[in-house]
């Protein structure tokens, strides 16, 4: 027996391996495969030589396993669990303990991707429809979306969609005063670049003419409830939109905003099962009028048919979500908090109408013994028609009875000098109710006398009369039993990575370790709120300082920012930083942004939201940049270029030669370089963007550093910056110091509700880069490219592949060509992605960047086996596309057309097609295929679902004869 030392047996790198999915003899065959002996030397011909980083940079060396979620707990214990009334939008919740089992610690929900593939994706579609179907019922409006970021960017996307479709041609938006101070910020942030005069008014004074619309509170940010049926009048009068910025549980006992005349409502569903979680992620709701339901940013879940004609889901007008409407977007929305939408609409099953309206006046009840009991103190209550918010008058004592709260572990939301917030929630009790009453002398009554005889506090034209949640599912499955089983049937539903590879390119569905995820659900991390006293929070502090500093190093920045809470949030950001930089600097004319062709429909969307002019540039043959046509778009822009925005490496799957030239002529044209960060994951830990050329990139948490993608969201979109752009980085307007280069008097810039974004999830990343080390970083990246150019090697005989680098290595991704195939047999990149249905594999990107492509990305996660398995299947598709070809299979009639195949399809029937039901059901007949899946749905009819768009959830009827 080998006697090893003990720093061998300590096995500080045992994640690496747990993480890397081929094995050192499996990496050795593939290189085998590739004519190659070493890892080194693939990366020394996929990487230009150029920018490769030659020096190590350092980290803290890995920990196991145990290791770091022992110092990640030891941080954790430094936060202070206290009592928050502070609210602002963020309030305490019980999230059902099925949920938070079978959900939010489910790989079989937090690790699916976006529904683009319908057939793979029924089970989580059916429960955002759910989410859908729940804000519809709440707000009483006729449509609501699948989700968005936050409570501020959701009244940032009304007020730019009211900017598109209201009648006036105003550019002037009212915003109530009694508004959450961080909407306000994020409201102005998105108005400024856009030429929108944000005017901030009492609803008591009147409202101006001339406005495209405004923002409403309801209740206010003081807890105030007005009616809003005069104000809503006002600004519909002038042809404005009337936006109403709500709360769901509020809605479950206030007067739906619609029935007072509402255009668009937004708000958070948080507090429906969400953790506070110092501010994210959280799913925030948008509902409008059916008129509008065109021009609403984000997703839209809605009902089709399938090819047997049975009911079945989709995402609604996908092309406008995938596309954003590019230079003309007035949204650049990309992602939602869909896993947070669907806790959010389990906990509304759960509970049901009476569950939701029992807790909603508990609430409330309690909040009125608490006025009751404060009047009766003394203590002036400003706020007389109120949910579960109060707004105290205490002259000169704010501060005092602000620090008294605190060192009884309670938090209170400070206005002032003379004013104090406090918000009740469904954690509150009566002894939340006699502890805030002790703060303010003796207690003459108990909450048991206070609450006899309690008076309304709500006017009878704000009480709520109409029903909601009336569809039976939200009906049926209130026992513990029943909400089990429907939660394993949705999730049996779907391809989620623990089922399969998920080969999607420009997507990174890698490993999300258990171990990452595990820190997400301690109540140290999920019970602060993000405005909480600094001291409760140190914990906080220690996880945002390393990723800050991490993330710096890995990329080379100066700065990191981690508001953004998204990819397409840091873009956003970044632009705004680049913006600002030229401003500064008095050159305002610089307004014009270079993108390349191939580029995501995200990057011209962030630039004409940022105030910038699109201008593309081609690419060449080989997919690259062309340096000509760029040297042509500078001078017939000089003076004028602001910024370049390129993903590095291309979108294309290589690595450009040329990006240090790219990024010299745009720095010697005056402008600044934003790398896209989608295909980090083809260079961490052996190069550095910084270093080549980028000013600012964003990083996409959710995939290179391993935050589940969620069913399309949460994410985690933050950017580093070199110093000269770090003063323009995300600031807030409540918590300070969030940016510490920021110039006093200068914009906050602020793009998030929260200040530091989606905060609880970033200790998923930190478990990761802490486990890995740098050196196990590098080698993930090392092995996602070898794993990427074996699944070239192996499909290009019979795929051709379309991009390669100099020397004939593809990055991280490889984009296999079928428009030959197309031509030959008239079968189509969505013929074979269905077809891979049945093979038990969520389809490629299809058609992007280039149409009639497929773009495959295996992470470093997939092992050799799991890499063969699907090659195996892509080559015995192409099988079965050459007896197309050749006859054998007419077009109309083969099994690639008709996938994927459904169960009932075997029910009973006569089978009437030219192939027979093996090839059919178990094509193939891989040892690894014995776990068949079986896709609840045939191909989905995507035309009849966007000309006959529904999105809410069909009758009960319906999915019976579906299963039928």
């Amino acid at each position: 027996m080998e006697d090893l030392p003990l720093a061998a047996l300590e096995d500080h790198n045992a994640f690496v391996r747990r993480h890397i999915g081929p094995d050192a003899a499996e990496q050795a065959a593939m290189l085998q495969t590739l004519g190659l002996t070493t890892l080194d030397e693939l990366i020394e011909e996929t990487i230009p030589a150029a920018i490769l980083a030659r020096r190590p940079f350092a980290i803290k060396p890995p920990a196991n396993e145990h290791e770091a979620l022992a110092e990640l707990r030891g941080y954790a214990q430094k936060n202070r669990i206290t009592t928050s009334l502070i609210g602002m939008g963020y309030y305490g919740t019980h999230t059902p303990n099925v949920i938070l089992r079978n959900v939010l610690e489910n790989p079989g929900w937090y690790t699916a991707y976006t529904p683009y593939q319908a057939e793979v994706s029924q089970g989580r579609l059916e429960a955002v429809l759910i989410f859908q179907q729940a804000v519809q019922d709440l707000t009483g409006m006729e449509i609501a979306n699948a989700s968005l970021l936050d409570e501020a960017t959701a009244a940032a996307e009304a007020m730019t969609m009211a900017l598109r479709v209201a009648k006036s041609k105003s550019m002037r938006f009212f915003v109530d005063a009694d508004t959450h101070p961080q909407t306000l910020a994020v409201l102005r942030t998105r108005a400024e670049p856009l030429g929108i005069e944000v005017v901030v008014g009492g609803l008591d004074d009147g409202l101006p003419e001339d406005l495209f619309g405004g923002l409403l509170s309801y209740p206010g940010s003081s807890g105030q409830v007005c009616d809003l049926r005069g104000p809503i009048e006002a600004i519909q009068r002038g042809g404005g939109l009337a936006i109403v910025t709500s709360d769901l549980l509020a809605l479950a006992v206030l007067t739906p905003p619609r029935e007072m005349g509402a255009d668009v409502v937004v708000g958070s569903a948080q507090r429906f099962g969400v953790p506070m979680g110092f501010g994210g992620p959280h799913a925030a709701f948008f509902a409008t009028k059916d008129a509008h339901k065109r021009s609403m940013p984000g997703r839209l879940i809605g009902v089709s048919r399938d090819a047997a004609g049975g009911t079945a889901l989709r995402m609604a007008l996908q092309t406008r979500e995938q596309h954003i409407r590019r230079e003309k977007a007035t949204s650049n929305i990309c992602t939602a908090q869909v896993l947070l939408a669907v806790m959010a609409a389990f906990y509304a099953v759960y509970h049901g109408p009476d569950g939701i309206r029992r807790i909603a006046q508990r609430v409330h009840r309690l909040t009125r013994i608490l006025a009751r009991g404060l009047a009766q103190a003394g203590v002036t209550v400003e706020t007389s028609a109120f949910f579960d918010t109060l707004t105290l008058h205490v002259p000169g004592r704010a501060e005092e009875i602000v620090a008294t709260a605190h060192a009884q572990d309670i938090d209170l939301r400070r206005m002032g000098p003379d004013r104090i917030g406090l918000s009740l929630d469904e954690t509150s009790t009566r002894a939340t109710v006699e502890a805030v009453l002790g703060l303010f002398g003796d207690r003459v009554l108990s909450v048991e006398e206070l609450d006899e005889a309690l008076p309304s506090v709500l006017p009878l034209p704000l009480q709520r009369q109409s029903a909601y949640l009336q569809h039976p599912t939200f009906s049926l499955y209130h026992s513990e039993t029943e909400m089990l089983r429907y939660l394993r049937h949705l999730q049996s539903k779907d391809i989620a990575l623990d089922r399969s590879m998920i080969p999607l390119g420009s997507c990174t569905m890698k490993l999300n370790a258990t171990a990452e995820m595990i820190p997400v659900t301690w109540p140290e991390f999920g019970q602060i709120h993000p405005f909480a006293p600094k001291d409760r929070w140190e914990g906080y502090r220690l996880v945002l300082d390393d990723l800050e500093h991490w993330l710096a190093t890995i990329t080379g920045f100066d700065q990191v920012s981690l508001q953004p809470n998204a990819g397409s949030q840091g873009e956003y950001a970044g632009l705004l930083a680049i913006r600002a930089y030229h401003r500064a600097r008095g050159d305002v004319d610089r307004d014009v942004c270079l993108i390349p062709s191939s580029a995501h429909g995200t990057n011209p969307a962030s630039a004409a939201m940022a105030g910038m002019r699109i201008v593309v540039v081609a690419c060449d043959a080989q997919g690259n940049v062309s340096i000509p046509d760029l040297e042509a778009k500078i001078a017939q822009h000089a003076g004028k270029v602001a910024a370049l925005m390129i993903t590095y490496p291309s979108t294309h799957g290589v690595f450009e030669e040329g990006i240090r030239e790219i990024c010299q002529l745009v720095h010697d044209a005056g402008g600044q370089v934003y790398m896209d960060g989608a295909n980090l994951n083809a260079m961490v830990g052996l190069c550095r963007p910084a270093t080549f050329g980028a000013d600012v990139s964003h990083m996409n948490l959710h995939k290179t550093f391993c935050i589940p993608h969620g069913g399309g969201g949460p994410g985690m979109g933050p950017i580093g910056v070199k110093a000269h752009l770090a003063p323009y980085l995300p600031g807030h307007p409540v918590v300070e110091g969030v940016n510490p280069a920021a110039v006093p008097g200068e914009p906050d810039h602020t793009v998030s509700a929260a200040p530091w974004g989606s905060a609880s999830i970033l200790p998923i990343s930190w478990m990761y880069i802490r486990m890995m080390g740098v050196e196990g970083l590098a080698q993930a990246t090392r092995v996602a490219i070898l794993n990427a150019n074996y699944i070239a090697n192996r499909l290009h005989p019979h795929f051709p592949v379309l991009y390669r680098g100099a020397k004939g290595r593809v990055a991280h991704e490889c984009i296999i060509d079928l428009r030959p195939l197309k031509e030959s047999s008239g079968i189509t990149p969505e013929d074979v992605a269905k077809r891979l249905v049945d093979y038990g594999f969520h389809a490629p990107t299809m058609s992007f960047p280039v149409v009639d492509t497929l773009m495959i990305e295996p992470t470093e996660s997939e092992s050799r086996r799991e890499l063969d398995r699907f090659c195996d299947a892509m080559i015995a598709i192409r099988a079965e596309i050459a007896k197309v070809e050749d006859g054998t299979w007419s077009l109309q009639d083969n099994p690639v057309r008709n996938a994927p195949h459904v169960p009932n399809a075997l029910l009973g029937r006569a089978w009437n097609h030219a192939y027979d039901q093996d090839t059919a059901f178990h094509p193939g007949r891989h040892p690894l295929w014995d776990d068949k899946y079986w896709p609840p749905v045939a191909r989905v009819d995507n035309v009849f679902g966007d000309r006959n768009l529904i999105c809410s959830c069909p009758p009960m009827e319906d999915w019976q004869e579906a299963a039928e």
